[in-house]
């Protein structure tokens, strides 16, 4: 049994990032070169990793322009990558995204569009719809952030002010062979939300996206609510003929790296309990997840120490405060506070990515000793908590973990080990 907790965990969440490595999940699901051109296009916290895994396989000729995260871009021969901002778009996204378009558009029969999507594409590849600009977007992007509204819910807005998602990019490509790689970063899997779903039919309506402004008070920019209520044309739907015959292979999820934690904490002697693929506040998911590990840990139930719950998923935070942190920072803090010291209970909470909102850290770590040390040193864990600025409260403790950018992104994990 591994004897260092602290060790344990980080080695939990590394195998986790390591499963969703393009490197590997990748090459064995790649199409046969088409009889005419190749052409890469794609979004994506990933992206310039899946295009380098891409090329380092690849056997014909091949072009192509993929957009990812200031930071997670890495160099290519024959891929163009370019790097935009996230979680607010950017100029550069929306300049990437129109080559895209025009990228596909030229494409024919004979040809294939290979597009690589990965968690984040929503926001790099934007590209606001007729009579919307960019700073609207930035602002719908900025207010949705602060509500609370999770993925799926961003997500249809975002595809119903945009040029290029909710099926948009595929029905460009027509009538070329769309064959997408996705890498999922949302609960469920859905292709549809994953980056909105750029080359997949869209279930959701005008109509749906306006009711997601409505639950959560977004009024503002006014040019949005009125192209939303007044827009002629909706996204590609099901049974779309520009759609026909697209291939959409997903290559990695959080499932995958929950499993991966597991095997490796099996491994290492602690029994492992996989939570699931959750979503929600991430305080009120660290509630839940406090009292499971005290029942574990009092009763033996749902699991006997040594074990470890294990979950995925992306939290939300609906912000109030003014401090700093991303959801992973605040599930910790929240959990902190619950637990109160727990003798027997050390937990990790990161995403994948390596950046934990816009901070410049994966996630954090928590460990019985974690409340003692933070008022030796004269922070008040409820009120930071209060101030949604878990980030001031761990880097104060020295326990952020740090990663940099993996290039890769199956959303958070989250590892609460429970000792004997």
């Amino acid at each position: 049994m591994t004897a260092d907790p602290k060790a344990l965990l980080r080695a939990l969440f590394q195998s986790a990032i390591d499963a969703a490595s393009p490197a590997v999940c990748l090459p064995p699901r790649l199409p046969p070169p088409p009889p005419g051109r190749t052409v890469v296009i794609g979004a994506g916290k990933a992206a310039a990793s899946m295009a380098r895994a891409v090329e380092d396989h690849w056997t014909g000729k091949l072009e192509g322009l993929v957009v990812t995260r200031y930071g997670h871009g890495l160099p290519c021969r024959r891929i163009e990558v370019v790097e935009a901002a996230h979680p607010v778009p950017d100029q550069a996204g929306r300049a990437a995204a129109q080559r895209i378009m025009e990228l596909v558009g030229a494409l024919g029969a004979d040809d294939l569009a290979l597009c690589l999507i990965s968690g984040g594409g929503s926001a790099l590849l934007s590209l606001p719809a007729p009579g919307l600009t960019l700073e609207d977007k930035q602002a719908v992007n900025k207010a949705l952030l602060r509500s609370g509204a999770n993925i799926g819910e961003m997500n249809c807005v975002r595809k119903h002010l945009s040029a290029i998602k909710g099926g948009r990019l595929a029905a460009a490509a027509a009538p070329a062979r769309v064959v997408t790689l996705l890498i999922s970063d949302v609960p469920g899997d859905d292709p549809s939300v994953i980056a909105s779903g750029p080359t997949v039919a869209d279930p959701t309506t005008n109509a749906d996206a306006l009711a997601v402004l409505d639950k959560y008070g977004v009024r503002e920019p006014a040019a949005v609510y009125r192209y939303l209520q007044g827009a002629a044309e909706d996204t590609p739907k099901p049974g779309d003929p520009r759609l026909e015959g697209g291939e959409v292979i997903v290559l990695a999820t959080t499932q995958d790296a929950l499993e991966a934690a597991a095997r490796n904490a099996r491994e290492a002697g602690y029994t492992p309990v996989i939570l699931g693929d959750l979503e929600g506040e991430a305080r009120d998911v660290a509630l839940v997840h406090a009292g499971i590990a005290r029942q574990s840990a009092r009763y033996g139930q749902p699991c006997a120490p040594p074990c470890v719950l294990l979950s995925g998923g992306e939290t939300t935070v609906t912000v109030r405060g003014n401090g700093r942190g991303g959801r992973n920072a605040e599930f910790l803090l929240a959990l902190a506070v619950a637990l109160d010291g727990h003798p027997r209970i050390h937990a990790i909470a990161g995403d994948t990515d390596g950046i934990d909102g816009t901070e410049d850290n994966a996630g954090c770590m928590l460990g019985p000793d974690s409340l003692r040390r933070a008022r030796q040193r004269g922070l008040h864990p409820r009120a930071m908590l209060a101030d949604n600025d878990g980030y001031g409260f761990f880097t104060t403790l020295d326990d952020l973990v740090v990663t940099g950018p993996t290039l890769t992104n199956v959303n958070d994990l989250r590892a609460l080990l429970i000792t004997e």
